[in-house]
């Protein structure tokens, strides 16, 4: 590539770099999505299944054999196309065993989601430990290092690629929960960042996804709130639960050419909770306060 190209090989400056769209309804279509975390019941189902629905050839890692089936069935009972690969990807050999299984099928991808991801163990920092930082880390930061790693230098020899890294909106706030998994999360961010500064020239887009106030396998928030709904105009500013297919939305926008000119981005899909900050609202007060007590 010449240094006046852009990824496309025409001019930086003309306006034909843009990648075109052809087919509004399949912004995928004919891609290789590798998506970790892939299986059904939650985001990275959702991503999947959607990816799928797009036209992604769509490559799952889960360590959850059923969750695995029960994704693949539903994308292929739609005509999708799916693989799944039970595979824990927190470790040396399941990264190997998932990242070279898709490359010498495909000898390359064009989207990468890392989706893994969990505050579980949840263990209060004063009584912490190396092995509890160990655990964290593993599940929430080791992993989107070593995946990407893995297929990062085939990405580019492709041509290029989108990366969306899932994370949380508690690593882009204070979160006083668990710090440990807050800053892992930040880092994840940072990473997402810093990687699309680093790799951009060659073709990568990196962008992230804060994730906030969604129902899944992780955090339920529907058991015990069922006969409550009216307080999610208090909880969220955009006034109600998010679901995995919120994020999944997301997730295509920053994978596909829809996105072509945004990289580098960490993106809260939290239905506006960060936006608010420490601001609550009540409905029947009809205002807003700061302070938790009852208006």
């Amino acid at each position: 590539m010449s240094s006046n190209s852009g990824p496309s090989g025409t001019s930086p400056t003309d306006p034909g770099s843009v990648p075109p769209i052809h087919d509004w309804t399949r912004l995928l279509d004919g891609k290789v999505a590798a998506i970790t975390g892939g299986g059904a019941e939650g985001i990275g189902g959702a991503i999947s299944e959607l990816f799928a629905q797009h036209g992604a050839i769509v490559e799952i890692a889960e360590v959850d054999p059923d969750r695995a089936a029960s994704t693949v069935d539903t994308i292929t009972a739609a005509g999708g196309s799916a693989r799944a690969h039970v595979v824990d990807v927190t470790t040396e050999e399941g990264v190997n065993e998932f990242t070279s299984t898709v490359l010498e099928a495909h000898g390359g991808i064009d989207v990468l989601v890392n989706n893994v991801g969990d505050y579980r163990p949840l263990v209060r920092f004063h009584d912490s430990n190396p092995d509890s930082w160990e655990a964290m880390y593993r599940i929430n930061l080791w992993h989107v290092y070593a995946v990407t790693q893995a297929f990062l230098t085939p990405m580019i020899e492709r041509g290029g690629g989108s990366i969306v890294n899932v994370h949380s909106v508690e690593g882009m706030r204070g979160f006083p929960g668990e710090p440990v998994y807050a800053s892992l999360k930040a880092a994840v961010a940072h990473f997402t960042t810093s990687l699309s500064a680093g790799y951009g020239r060659q073709g990568i887009r990196a962008n992230g996804i804060g994730v906030d106030l969604t129902q899944s396998r992780q955090v339920n928030y529907v058991a015990g709130f069922e006969d409550h709904e009216e307080l999610w105009e208090s909880w969220a500013p955009a006034g109600r639960l998010g679901w995995p297919t919120d994020q999944a939305r997301v997730a295509l926008f920053l994978a596909s050419d829809m996105s072509s000119y945004v990289t580098g981005h960490n993106v809260p899909v939290d239905g506006g909770t960060k936006a608010g900050g420490g601001w609550f609202y009540s409905p029947d007060a009809g205002r807003f306060t700061n302070r938790p007590k009852t208006l």
